[in-house]
C-alpha cells in the first residue's frame, strides 16, 4: 500500500511541477497534466475491477449455489475499487483549477 501511495504522490508532484513550470500557458499545461494524472489514476481501478469480476464469475461457475453471496461481495469490491477512480477524478479537478 505504501508503494502505491508513494507512486500516487509522485504522479501528483510531477503533475503539479508541470503546471508550475508552464507559466506562459498555464491553462493548457494544467489541463494536460491533470488529464495525464487522472489517466494514470484510472488504470489501477480498471485493472482491479476487471480482475475482481473475472474471479467472481469463475467462483459462481464453480459453485452456483453460492452465487448470491459471491455477487454481493463482488459489488462491494467494485464499489470500493471505483472509489479510487473517483479520488483520481477529484485530484484531476483540483489540479485543473488550482
Amino acid at each position: 500500500m505504501s508503494v502505491l501511495a508513494n507512486t500516487a504522490a509522485q504522479v501528483i508532484e510531477l503533475a503539479t511541477e508541470a503546471v508550475d513550470t508552464a507559466a506562459s500557458d498555464k491553462a493548457t499545461a494544467g489541463a494536460g497534466s491533470a488529464g495525464f494524472a487522472y489517466g494514470l489514476a484510472a488504470i489501477g481501478p480498471g485493472i482491479g475491477i476487471g480482475y475482481l469480476v473475472g474471479q467472481a464469475v469463475q467462483a459462481m461457475a464453480r459453485q452456483p449455489e453460492s452465487a448470491g453471496q459471491v455477487q454481493t461481495t463482488m459489488f462491494l469490491g467494485i464499489a470500493f475499487t471505483e472509489a479510487l477512480a473517483l479520488i483520481g477524478f477529484v485530484v484531476f479537478i483540483l489540479l485543473k483549477f488550482a
